[in-house]
């Protein structure tokens, strides 16, 4: 690898969640519901621009994190949708590049593959990538296991029948300890889920 090209990644995460692909993609079609479901790394997500009646073109605003003390600021916009079998979508901002989410049923099972290939641009990534890739890389794999636990409880919580139900599912793993700690500015992330 060159330095040139030591500011690109490419995940391949596989996640295995009870349920059927119509469950799976109800939730992440819903990317304004994020920080609720996934709010160790999902902080706040805006809508920019609805989708269309096949559920392309919507574009959010996102801020997340891992559990390195850092945010990332991006948008990104479904450019395809397979429903209930996954979908596409292009990110621009503190990291350029493409994501394909894919829905496989198993039995009562779903096996999902994310495939995310990208181009850190935010500085501090795209600058030291060459010495701290790992770090980072191990940073993704944080967030997306937190993100394979949060599914799993979201899908029994929207499977929950009752109340009592319901408030028997655990909240989803919340921030990192180190994402927690004070910043120069002192202000919290504000946890919200709105249309800009």
């Amino acid at each position: 690898m060159t330095a040139f090209d030591s500011n690109h990644y490419h995940f391949l995460s596989r996640w295995r969640v009870e349920g059927t692909c119509g469950e799976v993609a109800d939730v992440l079609d819903d990317p304004l519901a994020l920080a609720r479901w996934w709010p160790s790394v999902y902080l706040d997500v805006w809508e920019v621009r609805p989708p269309d009646q096949d559920g392309l073109g919507r574009r959010v605003k996102l801020h997340t994190k891992g559990w390195l003390p850092y945010i990332l600021r991006w948008q990104f916009e479904v450019v395809e949708s397979r429903y209930p079998r996954g979908f596409t979508l292009i990110a621009t901002g503190d990291f350029d590049g493409t994501g394909v989410w894919t829905f496989e049923q198993d039995g009562a099972f779903v096996n999902m593959t994310y495939d995310w290939r990208l181009r850190a641009e935010k500085p501090l990534l795209r600058n030291l990538s060459f010495l701290m890739k790992p770090l980072f890389e191990a940073n993704h794999r944080w967030a997306m296991e937190r993100g394979e636990e949060s599914l799993t409880l979201e899908l029994a919580r929207r499977r929950a029948t009752t109340h009592l139900a319901r408030a028997n599912v655990p909240a989803p793993p919340g921030e990192s300890i180190e994402s927690s700690r004070p910043t120069a500015d002192s202000s919290p992330p504000n946890r919200r889920c709105q249309k800009a």
